[in-house]
């Protein structure tokens, strides 16, 4: 594998597992110095440093900087992974679950982001890649506050790009279909059918399957390139296909 991360210091939210640890791996393949801000280390060992970071929280995300920058490293890359779900309607849905979906999946994208803006301004590499979804662009069932703080992810990093764009800062995302990951697992395994509600999943995607970690993993770093310095302000669907093609039964 190349090392064109090679002496570029990445900082990673949600690495302890899934799609965050995939993209820690990946980055810290090509040769990237990199830190998990995770509220536990989960699998990301020697892959990354860790740093205990709540998003949820801004105490708690200041303090994960003030150690991130103890480290002495400058901050080429950031990637807001860390993100909550939510399984049920408009009409279903508490205020309590409003506020903490949004609270972590959007406020807390813009206060890491917040937090990470001027050390970034120093970087000739600088880029963030926000992971939104794809249900940000297409309706899904029992999604309402899922979808819509997703919704805002996209708009914040359009807006976020070109606020940034004249301070050398590329702001990227992705937006992942139905992935394979241990917060998916865990909803499945509360079904009275796990193996059933896992196919009905698959046949959603027009590809048969869930994406993978490494497959979103695979478009977050090629976002994040040193290579890719005309890339601002773009999302990347990595979703089997669902939001573009209608396969015919």
């Amino acid at each position: 594998m190349s090392k064109e991360f090679a002496g570029l210091t990445a900082i990673v939210t949600g690495a302890g597992s899934g799609i965050g640890l995939e993209v820690a791996k990946a980055l810290s393949e090509g040769g990237a110095t990199v830190f998990g801000f995770d509220i536990n280390q989960g699998e990301m060992g020697s892959v990354a440093t860790f740093i205990k970071c709540d998003i949820s929280d801004s105490t708690s995300v200041d303090s994960a900087f003030a150690e991130f920058k103890k480290s002495g490293n400058k901050l080429d890359i950031l990637i807001n992974n860390a993100g909550i779900g939510s399984l049920t309607t408009v009409e279903k849905e508490t205020d309590e679950v409003w506020l903490k979906v949004l609270n972590v999946n959007v406020i807390g994208t813009a206060r890491v982001s917040r937090a990470a803006i001027s050390l970034l301004r120093e970087s000739k590499h600088a880029c963030i890649v926000n992971t939104a979804s794809v249900a940000a662009i297409d309706g899904f069932p029992n999604r309402a506050a899922y979808s819509a703080s997703k919704g805002a992810v996209l708009s914040l990093t359009l807006a976020m790009a070109t606020d940034h764009l004249a301070d050398g800062i590329r702001v990227n995302a992705v937006n992942p279909a139905t992935t394979d990951t241990p917060w998916v697992k865990k909803l499945l395994d509360q079904s009275p059918d796990a193996a059933a509600a896992k196919s009905a999943l698959e046949a959603r995607q027009p590809m048969g399957r869930l994406v993978s970690p490494g497959e979103i993993a695979n478009a977050i770093v090629f976002l994040a390139s040193p290579l890719q310095k005309s890339v601002t302000g773009t999302t990347l669907n990595i979703d089997g296909g669902l939001h573009s093609l209608r396969i015919p039964k």
